[in-house]
């Protein structure tokens, strides 16, 4: 049994997810001795070099960084040797080589947004709101050899709300997350964690997110089309055409009203200011979109300066 505050951690992560949970971990005090996180690289109009959110995180508490563009490399392996490591943590960071996760003594975990063995994968919360679910979760395990399959150590489940989307979940699971890694670390000090497999019968995958991905098929059921929407906003976007333009929709709802014997994937005005496309069964009403080249509006917005036939 030890003290989670004594233990020697390295963290390793790159986006805004992790680097909430490396300001929980400084928070309790933890001895995280070094971060790696991705290369800077350039970002934006300006092409400026831009910090990892974890690099900023890191340098504002004075931690040791390191950026290897290859982790297996030599001098990269040698330098986390010498740290004397008791425990890893991985949080949204690439996949890593035997060599690396097997180091410390305790082991490498690693905070996956799901409720393992259920979306193994690149794009867990857009899957899970693609597929309808109304419950995801949180999970955290250690690595072994194939992504995401080692042994569960601790799961919290989250409710997903008719109106969320992929930025609000991603919100709270990025500071439920927070928590649970700092759970995770007393309990793997304490001992009072016991690890368990996952169940192979229970597996869906969630691969990463493609353009072909984000293409609606208007020829499904309007509830589908709702959850490929919430599932793919505010990023990358779900998008169809109009008018030999690509048309990305980050927002809409499910009519009541049937649109059957019209063509899917038709435009137009339902009623008075409401823009809506039709599905296999039910009319979608869209209410956030943005047109290629033009800024992201409401559908109102839009429909003041487009002509749309009515219904």
């Amino acid at each position: 049994m030890s003290d989670p505050k004594k233990l020697r951690i390295l963290f390793l992560g790159t986006p805004e997810f992790a680097a909430t949970c490396l300001e929980k971990l400084i928070s309790e005090r933890a001895n995280v001795v070094a971060v790696v996180t991705a290369p800077d690289k350039p970002a934006g109009r300006g092409l400026a070099i831009q910090k990892s959110a974890v690099k900023k995180v890191a340098e504002t508490h004075g931690l040791l960084v390191l950026q290897p563009e290859k982790l297996k490399s030599p001098d990269f392996v040698e330098s986390l040797k010498n740290l004397n490591l008791d425990l890893a943590i991985v949080v949204a960071f690439r996949m890593l080589p035997e060599v690396v996760w097997q180091m410390p003594k305790l082991g490498t975990f690693n905070l996956h947004a799901s409720l393992l063995p259920k979306y193994r994968g690149a794009a867990p919360i857009n899957w899970a709101i693609m597929n309808g679910e109304t419950e995801t979760g949180i999970t955290t395990f250690f690595l072994k050899h194939e992504i995401d399959t080692g042994d569960l150590l601790l799961q919290e489940k989250i409710p997903i709300l008719p109106e969320d989307n992929v930025g609000t979940l991603y919100g709270k699971m990025m500071i439920q997350g927070a928590e649970m890694v700092w759970k995770t670390v007393e309990g793997i000090a304490s001992e009072s964690l016991t690890p368990f497999p996952q169940l192979e019968s229970e597996v869906v995958l969630a691969p990463k997110i493609f353009k072909e991905t984000c293409l609606i098929d208007f020829s499904l059921p309007a509830v589908h089309i709702h959850n490929r929407v919430r599932g793919l906003s505010p990023h990358p976007g779900a998008f169809t055409h109009l008018n030999g333009k690509v048309l990305k929709i980050y927002q809409g709802r499910v009519s009541t009203r049937s649109c059957l014997g019209v063509e899917p994937g038709t435009f137009l005005q339902i009623q008075t200011g409401i823009l809506a496309v039709s599905c296999a069964d039910f009319w979608f009403e869209l209410e956030e979109i943005q047109l290629e080249g033009k800024r992201r509006m409401s559908a109102k917005e839009f429909l003041a300066g487009h002509s749309i036939p009515k219904l």
